[in-house]
């Protein structure tokens, strides 16, 4: 049995944290949760659970094996040094830091320590990327050459409210941190980069839209998202030299967290047969087929299941260092082009 602490209990925590976590009994239990309101929380308090607003409870408590830390972006960097410094394990919410030189103080402090330290990339385990990456590996397609990934939304309150924001609360930090980090999962660094950030609201406010060209040898995969797009485009479109295939819906798993229907039901995040993508190819006798690919299922949890694995037996991260490293540049970069008001390459 392995011991959390969370510090903050805000909708990551209650939404995207602890309900995975409660799903594994047998390996994991929620020992602490730091709330600086702790008389006056937003969330429902859990049982058994013990909330406090003083840190020193989780750094004194020897029973603890992991913090995870569940705050804003500006305080990842502080929270996770403290308990690093106080010889906890850590876990940081996405993006890790402000800064790839924050996040690769983090990972040498641990290093010298021998300590855990990783960000939380739970979107590793979305089923619309889960299914997405099947289809690669089953070759149908032949040779990829271009992939599409959209995370779209119409919300341009959002942006147009926005004003004078710093660089890691920016779309590109809080959305690019998603998808990008997919790309480099499944197919590293990148060789070069082109980015096109955007301030559809003028100069003063957060960017908004953002298209980032990640080119591999004989590959382009474009990571795009924008608050103004009032229908979505697909999730994930592959073009191969033998079809194509197209993963309209996203992952469903936010969208039952976001009704309260929790994890452990039988049907959590599962997506119906009209949110299966659709696989269009000729085989190697030249006959065309088109076909429902039925999706993978997502999980949120299988970071924990990875955690559990490095702290317990050794196991290498599921999110290793090198890739976190390759995100901050690359996020930094694209803010950087934005910023200085110009379209370039890296």
């Amino acid at each position: 049995m392995l011991h959390i602490a969370y510090i903050g209990n805000g909708k990551s925590v209650n939404r995207y944290h602890a309900p995975f976590v409660l799903t594994r009994p047998d390996a994991w239990h929620i020992q602490t949760i730091y709330d600086r309101h702790v008389n006056t929380p937003k969330w429902p308090h859990l049982e058994g659970v013990h909330y406090t607003d003083q840190l020193e409870d989780i750094w004194q408590d020897d029973r603890i094996d992991l913090v995870v830390v569940s705050t804003g972006v500006d305080s990842h960097f502080e929270y996770g040094m403290q308990a690093l410094k106080h010889g906890k394990n850590v876990l940081i919410e996405k993006p890790m830091t402000r800064t790839y030189q924050e996040a690769k103080m983090l990972f040498d402090t641990a290093k010298r320590k021998g300590l855990f330290v990783q960000c939380y990339q739970n979107r590793r385990f979305d089923a619309d990327y889960l299914t997405t990456l099947k289809v690669i590996e089953s070759g149908k397609l032949g040779e990829i050459y271009e992939v599409d990934m959209h995370f779209d939304y119409y919300r341009p309150e959002v942006p147009q409210n926005a004003m004078h924001t710093p660089p890691y609360h920016s779309f590109l930090y809080g959305h690019g941190c998603h998808t990008i980090d997919q790309v480099i999962a499944y197919w590293g660094k990148p060789q070069h980069i082109h980015y096109d950030v955007q301030c559809l609201c003028g100069t003063d406010h957060m960017n908004d839209y953002f298209d980032v060209d990640l080119y591999y040898p004989g590959l382009k995969v474009s990571v795009k998202s924008s608050y103004f797009r009032i229908k979505p485009r697909p999730s994930f479109v592959v073009y191969g030299k033998r079809g194509m295939f197209i993963k309209e819906k996203k992952d469903r798993q936010e969208e039952h967290l976001k009704l309260f229907y929790m994890p452990g039901q039988p049907d959590f995040g599962l997506d119906r047969p009209e949110d299966y993508g659709t696989l269009t190819y000729v085989d190697d006798k030249g006959i065309y087929h088109e076909e429902k690919v039925i999706s993978e299922q997502g999980d949120y949890a299988r970071i924990y299941d990875g955690i559990e694995a490095s702290l317990l037996h050794q196991t290498e991260k599921l999110i290793k260092d090198e890739e976190t490293l390759t995100l901050m540049e690359i996020l930094e970069t694209g803010i950087k082009q934005q910023r200085e008001g110009g379209l370039s390459d890296d």
